[in-house]
């Protein structure tokens, strides 16, 4: 039974046996670091039921506790809240149930299943800043629920179909005399979305000529050759024009080839891929099965609408008068199709940018108006966009700022911030390589992650890659330390009678701050934020370095102490170690 249970129940016995009352139940709260305690009572809600002063119910309660529960070695009163001291035997059981406990924190996985979606880029253009915010937000709430006990199916659906993706192919073909990724010593994606921004350069000198003879902006857009040669090959594409197809085929396949390579740098995978190529069709029979169903109706024009006033949102069209999809349909299509490829899916997670909040809101509603049970566990993990020092990026204009770039930029920052330190002399060039790309990486991943996602992100890469403060070098480098505690400490017999140790009280809020660990997994899972994880990883190594800096770990002549000191500096290891696991940052043995 969990301390909260145990006190929980004396509470409600002490407040029957003192006041003859009975109480449903108790609230706690964490201890403000100004008053002595580990747990505090709120007495406030129980005045409801018990008449009296405040602190004269917490004093009797405090008097029970103390003398009833084995936990509890003093207490305090502060006007309507009850400290509790909790006993050096209590915490001393919990680090006995934690030492050596590689799984401490996470639950096994059960049969529950949630779908997280994530990634999810178009053919037309290389993996930028945006989509690394994308992928660690969706990885990392990918790995915080399986830690939660969920079995998770990582997915992305690609955008390969469409006028973008023809921009691409028709400025190769007319532009590209042939030239592929294998003689050009391009990745394949950028290759690909260096055709995309040629595309739009002649298709503005083209719409500035139009202008000069006297057309509008609009016309010129429109009658402009380029985009109606587009339009012309996504018309050929959509009839299955053979020519078409190939082109199409192979362009896709440079530029798949160079996500992979993306997606291994940046650590991130996927169990399954949907492609928009196959599920733009998927829907139109949804769509006859809820105008059946009355969760659809049509207009005069033959058009299919969904009404939603009565939800507070508005009409939204399912199926133009053409009889053709709109992307609602393709979405609500592509849910039902992963149900049925996974039918032990439960929920879905979809990580996309927040300016897409209202089409999710109008999608969840429709597929529960459609019945089906898993629509009631649909998420939008909705995030903000990420900027530059530099300014807004845009695509079409080339002025992205390109993952892979980042990712070799971080690392050559972490290159330059670590020789500067000089702590690494004495490790080989490959070593070193290896460091700088996890230093990088782990700075990348935490500036971006310990955000919470709603929020809008300025990032700025030096600042990340500090060896001080919230950043994730600084916690790498307290792991790196607690290993170099261990390897100096070597193996330790355990000494006897360990449990009548009396603690520092460095020691007891270290364990304090592991009890939280378990509770802060299932607080992100449910919240879907990496960002507490972080944030709690953070608090961990403030709270260990505080411990390092006051108490002598190998330094005390107490064999009892030297040896529970290393036990504990190994477990706080263990828990960065998983937390960044979670967050899918690696920990490096030595800076």
């Amino acid at each position: 039974m969990i301390l909260q249970d145990i006190l929980t129940n004396k509470i409600i016995t002490a407040l029957q046996e003192l006041y003859g009352v009975t109480l449903d139940s108790v609230e706690f709260q964490a201890t403000r670091r100004d008053f002595e305690g580990d747990i505090t009572v709120v007495i406030f809600p129980m005045l409801k039921v018990v008449k009296g002063n405040p602190v004269q119910i917490g004093e009797a309660l405090g008097a029970y506790l103390e003398a009833n529960v084995a936990q509890v070695s003093k207490f305090n009163v502060v006007k309507g809240f009850l400290n509790i001291v909790l006993s050096d035997s209590y915490y001393l059981d919990f680090f006995t149930g934690i030492n050596n406990d590689a799984n401490f924190g996470l639950i096994p996985q059960g049969t529950e299943a949630m779908m997280v979606e994530y990634s999810s880029p178009n053919t037309n253009k290389p993996l930028h800043l945006g989509h690394i915010r994308n992928n660690l937000l969706g990885y990392s709430v990918a790995e915080i629920l399986k830690a939660s006990g969920k079995k998770v199916y990582k997915t992305q659906i690609i955008n390969d179909r469409g006028i973008h993706i023809c921009k691409s192919m028709l400025a190769w073909q007319r532009f590209g005399n042939g030239e592929t990724p294998q003689s050009t010593g391009l990745k394949g994606d950028k290759l690909v979305g260096n055709y995309y921004v040629k595309f739009d350069q002649e298709y503005k000198k083209e719409i500035e000529h139009l202008k000069e003879e006297g057309k509008t902006e609009e016309e010129s857009k429109a009658q402009a050759p380029m985009m109606i040669a587009a339009q012309e090959m996504l018309r050929k594409w959509e009839a299955g024009d053979a020519d078409t197809v190939a082109l199409w085929e192979m362009m896709n396949g440079w530029v798949y080839e160079g996500f992979e390579e993306t997606y291994h740098k940046l650590g991130v995978d996927f169990d399954s891929y949907y492609y928009e190529s196959d599920t733009y069709l998927l829907g139109k029979d949804n769509i006859e099965e809820g105008l059946q169903k009355g969760v659809f109706f049509k207009k005069s024009d033959g058009s299919v609408w969904c009404d939603l006033t009565a939800d507070g949102l508005d009409e939204k069209i399912v199926l133009r008068s053409d009889g053709t999809a709109v992307y609602m349909t393709q979405d609500i299509g592509t849910a039902i199709q992963r149900v049925k490829d996974h039918p032990d899916v439960n929920g879905m997670i979809y990580t996309v940018g927040n300016e897409q909040d209202y089409h999710f809101k109008v999608l969840f509603l429709i597929l529960k108006k459609l019945g089906y049970r898993w629509a009631e566990h649909l998420y939008h993990l909705s995030y903000g966009m990420v900027d530059l020092p530099s300014g807004k990026m845009k695509s079409r204009e080339g002025t992205v700022v390109d993952a892979d770039d980042l990712i070799d930029e971080m690392t050559q920052t972490a290159k330059t911030i670590s020789e500067e330190l000089g702590k690494i002399d004495d490790l080989s060039s490959e070593e070193k390589d290896e460091l700088y790309r996890i230093i990088g990486l782990g700075a990348l991943k935490y500036y971006i992650l310990k955000v919470d996602p709603k929020k809008r992100i300025l990032f700025d890469p030096k600042e990340s890659v500090d060896f001080q403060g919230n950043t994730g070098p600084f916690i790498q480098y307290t792991y790196a330390r607690i290993q170099s505690i261990l390897r100096k400490a070597g193996a330790l017999a355990k000494p006897a009678e360990i449990e009548s140790l009396i603690l520092h009280p460095k020691e007891k809020e270290l364990l304090k701050q592991l009890q939280f660990f378990p509770e802060k997994v299932q607080e992100a899972a449910a919240s879907y934020s990496p960002a507490l994880i972080a944030n709690y990883t953070y608090e961990l190594v403030k709270e260990f370095n505080s411990f390092y800096q006051n108490v002598p770990i190998l330094g005390t002549e107490d064999e009892k102490e030297k040896y529970f000191r290393v036990a504990l500096s190994t477990a706080v290891g263990s828990v960065i170690k998983t937390a960044f696991g979670l967050l899918g940052i690696q920990v490096p043995e030595r800076m």
